[in-house]
């Protein structure tokens, strides 16, 4: 984006001022944004659910989630033919996306459209505005990764206020609209995003050198048997990874009307696998904790041209055996290999 474009889809606001805008945004959309609970936590809800809270890092849930729900009705089948889902009447805006969530929506948006479209996803995810949040508005201060032209809007904190950028066409007209305000000068847009660049990238280097190891077959069995040995298969880190794309199908009849619904499944189950015949190619817990990681460092690489692990540290964080993807890559990398 050149000096003068900048100029003109820039704006300078308190988080006040920006909660005003979305109330406003809500007439066309439907708003969704980070809101502090009761008891402190920040979730994703509408401005009436909480106080809005647009510092602290990321959503613990999955930010995918508001396009893949957990529980999401397919069709209903009655007398009368299959009744589909409609697209959403309002385009979802959703504010909160953090740079590496930008980067796992990219990435689903890619999975769903692959060979056969998933109409029920994209029923959503059409027209959705996605805004992401950054700078200086992390865990305790800490600085936030610039997520640029990833999103449509991003809002990027100097400490006490947002910059508040369009990228895309409809993020700029936005942005637009907030005119009266007054423009941000690019000498803060400059100084925040050498803030952003110079960001350490080891974690980064970490993951590359953990999907080397595995791609070059460097990892014995006995290592999975030993992380597994921690996993309690609670299934949080499915839970909160925004690239788990793995999904059940059941029917259930309602009012005489079968409806088919599909719902977020986890690699880490002992029936993930499970064919009808009984057998079961990932039947031991050593292998189901070995396909977890495997599969978004090698697998996908090998699939997709690309990790599917976008360190949002969502995992590390609900894990409460200490095995998310970064500390298994650790604990890989320092035994088998070298970053």
């Amino acid at each position: 984006m050149c000096r003068k474009d900048t100029e003109r889809t820039m704006r300078l606001l308190t988080e006040r001022q920006l909660e005003a805008f979305l109330r406003s945004a809500e007439t066309d959309y439907d708003v969704r944004v980070p809101v502090a609970l009761r008891d402190g936590t920040r979730t994703l809800g509408r401005l009436d659910d909480g106080r809005l809270a647009l510092a602290g890092g990321a959503i613990p849930a999955k930010m995918t989630n508001v396009f893949f729900p957990q529980m999401d009705r397919l069709l209903t089948a009655g007398p009368d033919g299959p009744d589909i889902p409609k697209p959403v009447l309002r385009p979802l805006l959703v504010v909160g996306f953090t740079a590496q969530d930008a980067e796992c929506l990219e990435f689903i948006d890619r999975f769903y459209a692959e060979n056969y479209r998933d109409d029920v996803y994209f029923n959503r995810r059409d027209g959705a505005v996605i805004v992401c949040v950054s700078g200086r508005c992390g865990p305790q201060g800490r600085f936030l990764e610039i997520a640029g032209g990833k999103c449509d809007m991003e809002f990027i904190c100097d400490g006490q206020s947002y910059l508040v950028l369009g990228y895309s066409p409809v993020g700029k007209a936005l942005t637009e609209k907030l005119a009266a305000r007054q423009p941000a000068g690019t000498a803060t847009l400059t100084e925040l995003q050498k803030e952003s660049d110079s960001l350490a990238r080891e974690d980064s280097r970490l993951l590359q050198a953990a999907s080397r190891l595995l791609l070059e077959e460097k990892v014995p069995e006995e290592f999975w048997r030993s992380v597994s040995d921690r996993c309690i298969a609670c299934t949080s880190c499915n839970l909160v990874c925004p690239t788990c794309t793995c999904f059940d199908v059941f029917d259930r009849v309602v009012d005489g009307k079968v409806q088919r619904w599909r719902t977020w499944d986890s690699c880490q189950l002992d029936g993930f696998m499970r064919e009808a015949s009984g057998h079961n190619p990932m039947g031991l817990e050593h292998q189901r904790t070995r396909r977890r990681i495997h599969h978004k460092l090698a697998a996908d690489p090998k699939r997709w041209g690309q990790l599917t692990c976008m360190l949002c540290g969502r995992c590390d964080d609900a894990c409460p055996t200490g095995i998310g993807v970064k500390a298994v890559c650790r604990e890989m990398v320092s035994k088998y290999g070298s970053v």
